[in-house]
């Protein structure tokens, strides 16, 4: 092999061994500024109005993505487990003094998973459009029951919950910083647990699922106890992202606040964002919450004396539908593909630049 061959090859492995080390670099810094920067210079509004739903409904969607991105189940049930462990984690709080909060958030998860299983056993007969309809009544039952017995709401009239005192080891979360950092903890943390699920025996199991259920069970993977491993797992995502939204976001919540609209929007998030990609989560809320917001600056800036006020809500959710089909329709596969593929470009180019080309 001459020696340009070996210069070449060498330099193309020096960059393909690299990817993996820049994008754990570049994840230890972002958690980095995450936490030690970004709570010294935001303020009240982007905490409260920006990060903290972006994070809650980038764990939503993560819960969502493992169901219907990697196992293939489809689902519309997602602000249903959300309310699920929202109102359990509220009862947990009330019922049971000295509970410690993140002791309630997780039994609260436990109770939307066991609800999701519940709802996921049909998953063993049915497949697709039939499936999302099974989900889509949990969506109207949990609201219903919710509503319906006043227990879970301690008896309120209004059906409205509060959030309990958000301390953890004496320390007061109550002010946004505290309460971006309560959901930023968890959030990590769940991400990382579903980034090495998803590459254990069990995601492997969920993949082949999702390719082909025939070809799966006759390599052995128990079909049933997969999908139902999947319903709950998800449902304890949306569940604990529930608690977050009611309790570190909102501060009170009450069941037709967590209706079939924002089951949708958790769809959305998984489908911009990317299917069966776990940066796609993130990828897809970032979409959802800022774009609105771009929106209405644009709206603002250009609009002032043209349109009437009362359409330019209108007009920002015909250009928010008009792009999320012009996106879908440009990239099926989500933001995550269409990064990728961007990084991938440059990465070419800066082979091509600094790796010598092969002399014939």
């Amino acid at each position: 092999m001459s020696s340009s061959n070996e210069t070449h090859l060498s330099g193309a492995f020096e960059l393909r061994s690299a990817r993996p080390h820049a994008r754990t670099w570049a994840l230890a810094v972002l958690l980095a500024v995450a936490f030690l920067v970004v709570p010294f210079i935001g303020d009240d509004y982007w905490f409260s109005a920006i990060l903290i739903p972006l994070l809650v409904l980038s764990l939503v969607g993560l819960g969502l993505n493992l169901l219907t991105g990697y196992a293939g189940q489809l689902s519309l049930g997602s602000a249903a487990f959300m309310a699920a462990g929202a109102f359990a984690t509220y009862n947990f709080e009330l019922r049971i003094p000295g509970l410690p909060l993140l002791a309630s958030v997780a039994l609260g998860g436990l109770v939307a998973a066991l609800i999701g299983v519940g709802f996921g056993l049909p998953s063993l007969r049915i497949k697709g459009f039939y499936l999302i309809v099974s989900t889509l009544a949990a969506q109207f039952f949990i609201q219903w029951a919710l509503t319906k017995f006043g227990w879970f709401s301690n008896d309120n009239p209004s059906g409205v919950i509060s959030a309990p005192p958000l301390v953890i080891l004496g320390q007061d979360l109550s002010n946004p910083v505290g309460r971006y950092l309560l959901t930023l903890t968890i959030v990590t943390f769940l991400t990382w647990v579903a980034w090495n699920l998803v590459r254990s025996p069990t995601g492997r199991s969920w993949m082949a699922i999702r390719d082909m259920d025939t070809a799966a069970a006759v390599i052995g993977i128990p079909i049933f106890k997969s999908k139902l491993l999947a319903f709950a797992i998800s449902s304890f995502y949306c569940g604990v992202a529930g608690s977050l939204w009611a309790f570190a976001y909102l501060g009170t919540v009450e069941p037709h606040g967590l209706d079939l609209n924002r089951s949708f929007q958790v769809l959305f998030i998984v489908i911009i964002g990317g299917i069966g990609s776990i940066a796609g989560s993130f990828l897809g809320a970032i979409f959802i919450v800022l774009l609105p917001i771009a929106l209405d600056h644009v709206a603002r800036a250009f609009l002032v004396g043209i349109v009437d006020p009362s359409n330019t809500e209108n007009l920002q959710k015909i250009a928010m539908g008009s792009l999320i089909l012009w996106f879908l329709v440009k990239e099926p596969e989500g933001l995550a593909r269409l990064i990728e593929v961007g990084f991938e470009k440059l990465r070419k180019r800066l082979s091509r630049r600094f790796v010598p080309a092969v002399s014939n």
